[in-house]
Order: structure tokens, then C-alpha cells, then sequence
């Protein structure tokens, strides 16, 4: 609860902060804002069109899929679809948008040899813990907790959902929210609109801001959520961020909720990373393989993953890949 306070405060400002459109009519454009709660935060939509009710439309139906969604993934609903998995270790005929989303978290499992692994739950669960003792884990607890953690563990298909040892759990607090960006702008696309900012704690755009200009956002500093690492101008794609300070359980965020399910410990050599990604699902889960494979290979990844990537590291020096449209650069 105290993370879902934190991200409700800071408005995502530990990953990106909206630079670009206000609420505004422009070119004949008008322009509406939708906020609501979903995973745990806010979330916000704003989108235009030239034709009142039709933007209504499509922002209802774009406000009914979060819920939806939400009501799938979210761990903070004791009653979401995913919840009761975990509770029962399996969920018969599971929603289509829970079996995609989990789809995407196992391909992505297999490209980054686990890199990535949504079932890193039982890791967060002992620390969490802990942290509410006013301690660390110590290491048997984690060698305990990481051996319920693997992601071929989870079986899939259209009949049910399965864990196949006792004990493991499922988190999608590392693709969920990308995901539920994409259909959100789906959504949008198939009621005819042209140009709306996307906002479920990761980001995606389409056409301009209210000002008829690209929409930017700016990439938080770490350690200071007042400070921007960089300015970033949309390029059509998808924005995703993961930051050691979103839910830290030591001061020095040297252990905080991102993990390498390898070791059962947070990554240590970076702060924050971003990603752009044709697919906000593709690009919110590559934040965590970025994190977990450190600034050496993060060049390399992002080639492979045909993804650009900015990385901010501990001590506060950042890098990005040249396909990232900075301002200024």
C-alpha cells in the first residue's frame, strides 16, 4: 500500500513527467482529459477530435478498457483475475488480455534468458516483509524465495493458467501497465483519433499536443524527481521507464522492487533506464532487462530488441542510444 500511495503522489515523476499539451483547442481540434486509478496510480488520457461526440466516445471506451484491464492485472485488486491465480495457482478460461499480456512476459522471457520473468513475485514478497520488520532479508530467505521463481514454471493456454510449484506467483507490475498503453491507443486509433497522449504510468502518443507540436516528455532524475536527465520528443513510439527509487527497501536503493532472478538481488549498476519501443508492452518489460543486464551490454540489447534505450547510472551519468530524439541533441 505504501508504493500505491508513492506512485498516486509523484504521478510517475520517478519515471517520466509531461512536458508537452495542456488541455486546448487547436487547428479546430477539441481537446478533453480522463483521469481515473488503475494499478495502483493515477492514470490519465487526453485526446482530440474534431467532433464532440465522437471524442466522447472514444475516451469512454478507452476509460472502460483500463478498467478492464485493471481488473485482470492489477495485484492491488484482491478480486483481479491475476490475484485469485495466485491465491489458486491456476485460473481456468482466463480473460484474452491476461493470456497476451502473459504471451508477451514469456516471449520476452525467452529472448532475455530470463532477464525478464514475471514471476519474480515471491521475491518482493520477502523483501517486502522484511522491510516491515525494519530489516533486510537475509540470505536464506531469498535462496528460499528465488527457488519459486522461474518463469517456465508458468503454463499457458486458452483452457487455463497454471504455476507448477507451490508457492510461486505472478507480478505484471512490469508489463501490465505498458501493455494496457497499447490497447488503450488502440482503442483511440479505431474511434478515429488521430492525436491523444496515453498516461497509464507508461506512455503512448499519437499525432501532437494541444500546441501542434510533438508531444515531449521529460526523463526524471533519479535521486532527484525536481531535476530532468533529458527531453525527450515523441517519435511515434512507446515510452517506458524503470527507476531504483519508484520502491526502494533500503535508503541507498541499492535493493528496491526490480530484481535479477538469477540472484534474488536488485541489479546494482544502474539508477534508472528508458525505453522506446514501437510496442509500450515490449518497451515496459525491456526497462528490466536493460536494468538487469547493466550499462555494458545495453547498446547491444537495444540492436537487438530494435529498441533505443537511455540508461542513467548510480552515480548519476546517463547515455542513450542515438535513435532517441533529444531535445537539444
Amino acid at each position: 500500500m505504501k508504493r500505491q500511495r508513492f506512485l498516486r503522489a509523484t504521478l510517475g515523476l520517478g519515471a517520466l513527467a509531461m512536458l508537452g499539451g495542456v488541455a486546448a483547442a487547436g487547428r479546430g481540434l477539441l481537446w478533453r482529459r480522463r483521469t481515473l486509478v488503475g494499478f495502483g496510480t493515477t492514470l490519465s488520457l487526453q485526446a482530440a477530435h474534431t467532433n464532440e461526440q465522437t471524442l466522447d466516445r472514444a475516451l469512454d471506451a478507452a476509460v472502460a478498457a483500463l478498467r478492464r484491464i485493471d481488473a485482470q492485472m492489477s495485484l492491488f485488486n484482491a478480486a483481479s483475475a491475476l490475484s485469485r491465480f495466485n491465491r489458486d495457482g491456476a485460473l481456468p478460461a482466463p480473460p484474452a488480455e491476461l493470456l497476451e499480456v502473459l504471451e508477451i512476459a514469456q516471449a520476452v522471457s525467452r529472448g532475455s534468458d530470463g532477464a525478464f520473468d514475471v514471476t519474480v513475485q515471491p521475491l518482493w514478497q520477502v523483501f517486502e516483509a522484511a522491510k516491515r520488520a525494519g530489516r533486510l532479508p537475509d540470505a536464506r530467505e531469498v535462496d528460499a524465495a528465488r527457488e519459486r521463481v522461474g518463469w517456465r514454471g508458468l503454463e499457458l493456454s486458452g483452457e487455463a493458467l497454471r504455476l507448477r510449484r507451490p508457492g510461486m506467483a505472478v507480478t505484471l507490475n512490469g508489463i501490465a501497465q505498458g501493455y494496457a498503453a497499447d490497447r488503450v491507443r488502440r482503442v483511440l486509433v479505431m474511434h478515429g483519433i488521430r492525436h491523444a497522449l496515453v498516461d497509464t504510468g507508461e506512455f503512448a502518443m499519437l499525432g501532437h499536443n494541444a500546441n501542434a507540436r510533438p508531444w515531449a516528455l521529460g526523463i526524471a532524475d533519479p535521486r532527484d524527481e525536481t531535476a530532468l536527465v533529458a527531453r525527450l520528443m515523441s517519435d511515434g513510439r512507446c515510452i517506458a521507464t524503470s527507476a531504483d527509487n519508484e520502491a526502494s527497501f533500503s535508503a541507498d536503493h541499492r535493493h528496491h522492487h526490480i530484481f535479477d532472478p538469477r540472484t534474488g538481488y536488485s541489479p546494482p549498476a544502474l539508477a534508472g533506464v528508458t525505453v522506446a519501443a514501437d510496442s509500450g508492452a515490449i518497451a515496459d518489460a525491456l526497462t528490466k532487462v536493460m536494468l538487469v543486464a547493466g550499462p555494458q551490454r545495453a547498446v547491444s540489447l537495444a540492436r537487438q530488441w530494435n529498441v533505443d534505450v537511455l540508461w542513467v547510472d548510480k552515480a548519476g551519468g546517463w547515455r542513450a542510444t542515438p535513435g532517441l530524439r533529444l531535445a537539444g541533441s
